[in-house]
């Protein structure tokens, strides 16, 4: 976990992640990245100039084929860590495809699971929440809004949700994704495994394989992107003129 640890330090202290007194609702979905940040957010927190707390919430969708062993072992885990663990129970599964049938359902799946992570967050009294975002996400994202939507842009490192009153915080956005995977098979962490009927088959994943792609071209092509994301001042875009 050293390296991992070690990049997410680097993008707490560059975008001043932390502040003493914090209590962190770190959102566990139940899979990789996720488990790996509470990991290593549990491991920074014994040398951390700052002193803050941490509270797992896991949002439950309501999927009758969660397994409850792999749900069990997350449990022993985080009570391993010293670290408590709320399950937010909601019906969200149900909403998106019993009462909806969304054909594109993430997007609207994302908001709801937000909104619940969010809310047990505020109820356990957490001031931040922290989301397992890595950097092939944010490139990812990025790509997405580009092919997609027409617009350079993707998720902020810090975004404070004044609705709620809650900071969202991505200290995985220098980790790569290999790196936590690989972390992950080592020391053997508990994965909820995603029954989500969607999974694996959204345009995340069209684009994930886009870029893999890229690479055979232009190896460096995932840290070019990451680092024209990172650095603003390197574009050379249009602007129109605008008369005064």
């Amino acid at each position: 976990m050293r390296k991992i640890t070690g990049a997410m330090r680097r993008a707490i202290t560059d975008y001043s992640m932390i502040e003493d007194g914090d209590r962190i609702a770190v959102g566990i979905s139940g899979g990789k990245d996720s488990i790996a940040l509470l990991t290593a957010l549990s491991l920074y927190s014994n040398y951390s100039p700052q002193k803050f707390s941490l509270v797992a919430v896991n949002v439950d969708m309501g999927f009758k084929e969660t397994n409850a062993n792999e749900v069990n072992a997350l449990k022993d885990y985080c009570k391993g860590l010293g670290v408590p663990l709320v399950v937010q129970k909601t019906d969200i599964a149900a909403v998106i495809f019993d009462v909806r049938k969304e054909k594109n359902p993430c997007s609207l799946c994302s908001k709801l699971r937000r909104g619940a992570l969010n809310v047990a967050a505020v109820e356990n009294g957490c001031n931040k929440v922290a989301l397992g975002h890595h950097n092939d996400d944010v490139i990812e994202t990025f790509m997405l809004s580009l092919l997609y939507e027409g617009r350079l842009s993707t998720f902020s490192p810090v975004s404070y949700m004044s609705r709620t009153g809650v900071t969202v915080i991505r200290p995985f956005i220098y980790v790569e994704e290999g790196d936590i995977r690989g972390a992950c098979r080592r020391l053997n962490l508990p994965i909820v495994h995603n029954p989500c009927p969607a999974d694996k088959h959204t345009n995340r994943q069209a684009v994930k394989e886009l870029i893999r792609d890229l690479r055979t071209i232009s190896p460096k092509a995932k840290e070019n992107i990451s680092g024209a994301i990172c650095n603003p001042q390197r574009n050379n875009l249009w602007s129109k003129r605008t008369d005064e």
